[in-house]
């Protein structure tokens, strides 16, 4: 289910009170945060510090824990059916986890690209790395999947979803992979200059097409 965390729009100038940019948030366990109470969560500490900043920005949770690359693909035209904006993908943690090979995951990653892509939304690809045991092999032909996937015309690009976190363990669980409140709250600070960015290019791109903006 897409839950939609809505922000109010007291105190915005006219012109900023229009429909607000919808972001649909596509991703696993760390984006509808596994773990962790509601509040504490990827999405509304997202949606809260984005509301802190007077952003007329609502977001999408699209997380669904467990989500490989190809059940994201699977269920993406039922997430879109909340006609987003633009999208925040953030996937392949689970291909990673189980050991699913890369070329597969590139082959879904670069479906769901293509997909937005058609629609027109603008897409935050945000970057993965494969576990460290599952070898150097692996770990190099899994990271080349993302190298080459936020080569894509238009991308934004976050390098790794759990930057500042992953090699922290006063930031993450008791299973050393999924970030508690402070994690989160770290993921949140880096990202929403990005998700700005983001807000900004489907804004300009409902202008091009004529629609509320």
């Amino acid at each position: 289910m897409v839950f939609v965390l809505v922000l109010g729009m007291g105190g915005m100038p006219a012109g900023a009170a229009e429909r607000p940019v919808r972001i649909l948030a596509l991703g696993d366990s760390l984006t509808a945060g596994y773990g962790l109470a509601h509040r504490d969560a990827f999405v509304p500490r997202l949606q809260a510090a984005l509301a802190a900043r007077g952003d007329a920005i609502t977001i999408l949770d699209g997380g669904v824990s467990g989500d490989t690359s190809a059940d994201a693909l699977a269920r993406l035209d039922w997430a879109l059916g909340d006609q987003p904006d633009a999208v925040i993908v953030e996937l392949g943690g689970n291909d990673g986890l189980r050991g699913l090979d890369p070329a597969r995951m590139e082959r879904n990653l670069t479906a769901i690209l293509d997909r937005l892509a058609q629609a027109h939304l603008p897409v935050l690809l945000s970057g993965m790395y494969a576990p460290p045991n599952m070898g150097t092999a692996y770990a190099g032909a899994f990271r080349a999947v993302f190298d080459r996937l936020s080569r894509r015309p238009g991308i934004l690009w976050d390098p790794f979803f759990l930057d500042g976190v992953a090699t922290h363990p006063d930031l993450v669980q008791a299973d050393h992979i999924h970030p508690d409140p402070a994690g989160v709250a770290v993921i949140v600070r880096r990202l929403v200059p990005v998700v700005e960015r983001l807000a900004q290019q489907a804004r300009a791109g409902r202008s091009l097409s004529g629609g509320p903006g």
